[in-house]
């Protein structure tokens, strides 16, 4: 999820997302008391809030970030952001995120640098993960900005990044439609690679994901919103028609993440 900043909430790529949504542009900031209080609603407890870089610029800066945890009480964790142009730099700011403000994960969204994760540019941020012990997060499948998907393709990039850098761990949202048997395949074949279901209300799960996380996949499996584009209760709206047992829940709920990003 994110806390937005009036400049990422209101960026021209994001339009075909408030079409679809049916949300307006921010006229201010949003209060972290409305993301607090979305999350109430669907009791959760902890929201994992990320920072965006893109070449522009951030569009949600760590240092925001940090402030909206500040401001939570408690119930945002960090997830940092970094400029892939910067390697060096990029590096140094990772770590102060983890060191400096306690973030929990790295998250680059591929499509908004047009640069797939097998480019170099994201390697020296790899092996500061590794090191940091941190998750690294991404997005696979196709975009929902217009802009292109090719870089959202678990085969060939997630799987070739997970073969040269087996320590790190890999946190996919947005499922890997419509490549989601593929982000399958790739999450059974490297114990380090996990999906999240960012971006899709229950309902919307493929049926192929649904019956890998009541099976075999259950602990390779994290419920995320997307948030603001996706609030919590709707995104959880169906899940009692996964038929998911206790277990499954647990995990895919709250278990997973609490072991994947040490909350």
């Amino acid at each position: 999820m994110q806390h937005p900043t009036v400049r990422h909430y209101n960026h021209d790529m994001l339009e075909s997302l408030r079409r679809w949504t049916g949300m307006e542009l921010l006229t201010e900031p949003l209060p972290v008391g409305v993301t607090v209080d979305a999350m109430a609603a669907a009791d959760v407890e902890i929201g994992l809030s990320s920072a965006w870089y893109g070449p522009g610029g951030p569009l949600i800066s760590n240092d925001e970030v940090a402030d909206f945890v500040v401001r939570s009480e408690g119930r945002l964790r960090g997830v940092a952001g970094a400029d892939l142009t910067r390697p060096v730099q990029a590096v140094r700011e990772l770590r102060r995120a983890v060191t400096e403000l306690g973030f929990v994960a790295l998250r680059i969204v591929p499509w908004l640098w047009q640069l797939p994760p097998t480019d170099r540019l994201y390697y020296p941020l790899y092996a500061a993960c590794v090191d940091l012990g941190i998750p690294f997060c991404t997005q696979v499948g196709h975009t929902g900005p217009l802009r292109p998907s090719e870089t959202g393709r678990p085969i060939p990039y997630i799987d070739q990044v997970a073969l040269d850098f087996p320590e790190l761990t890999i946190v996919c949202g947005h499922i890997g439609y419509p490549w989601t048997t593929e982000m399958i395949a790739v999450a059974d074949k490297h114990p380090n690679v996990h999906i999240d279901t960012s971006a899709y209300t229950a309902r919307r799960y493929p049926r192929e994901l649904v019956d890998y996380v009541r099976g075999r996949g259950r602990r390779k499996v994290l419920f995320g919103s997307n948030y603001p584009m996706i609030t919590p209760a709707r995104a959880l709206e169906h899940l009692g028609e996964l038929d998911l047992d206790e277990e499954a829940t647990e995990l895919f709920l709250s278990g997973n993440a609490r072991r994947i990003f040490g909350l």
